[in-house]
């Protein structure tokens, strides 16, 4: 079996660093923003250390994703065919391919949950800093920053479900592109039949 490399290892390196400082800021945010959930804090070396190392999570997250939005922005362009694979993403959830144009390395999917991940950030940073630093900003913006905050953080955490999920379950083999940096051939063509044509010329 022949494989091609999918991702670099700087591409991996970004990725698994923005995938554990968002489950830290994700799982420490919840103890912070519910009473009924501040027993998480416990896990993550209690109240205090949560309530200093949160925001930091954060910072560190809005950078990592910085450095692959800096790699990946160009690619997750959406195009014409984009939206036809769009309109049949249920059929590509099931793994049901008949009529779903061939995707480049990243297909529709994957592009809307950059995007979403990279707007959901920008909010999440803008309105940390000002929960932050409250004492910098007017109390109007922090009513604002308050309720955007928890909002971005909800959509964000909601598609990184959606990213597991298809990633393990709906499509088998991409986690471990992103944890080897390889794909067989055969996966290759068959998720991703544009861009394996384009790397490997056939």
């Amino acid at each position: 079996m022949k494989f091609i490399e999918r991702f670099s290892f700087a591409e991996r390196a970004s990725h698994w660093i923005s995938a554990l400082c968002f489950l830290y800021a994700a799982f420490t945010g919840l103890a912070l923003w519910s009473p009924r959930l501040f027993w998480l804090s416990g896990v993550f070396g209690g109240g205090e250390t949560v309530r200093a190392w949160h925001p930091w999570a954060g910072l560190f997250f809005a950078i990592a994703l910085g450095v692959m939005f800096r790699r990946w922005a160009k690619e997750m362009q959406l195009d014409e065919e984009d939206q036809v694979w769009l309109s049949k993403s249920a059929l590509y959830a099931q793994n049901i391919e008949e009529g779903i144009p061939e995707s480049g390395r990243f297909n529709a999917g994957q592009k809307m949950m950059f995007w979403l991940q990279s707007a959901s950030a920008f909010f999440l940073l803008l309105s940390g800093v000002v929960i932050w630093f409250p004492e910098v900003a007017p109390r109007s913006l922090r009513l604002i920053a308050v309720l955007v905050h928890p909002a971005s953080a909800a959509v964000s955490l909601v598609g990184i479900i959606v990213h597991f999920y298809m990633s393990t379950m709906a499509v088998p083999g991409s986690m471990g592109a992103m944890v080897r940096g390889k794909v067989s051939e055969g996966w290759a063509r068959s998720h991703h039949g544009k861009w394996y044509r384009e790397v490997t010329g056939r």
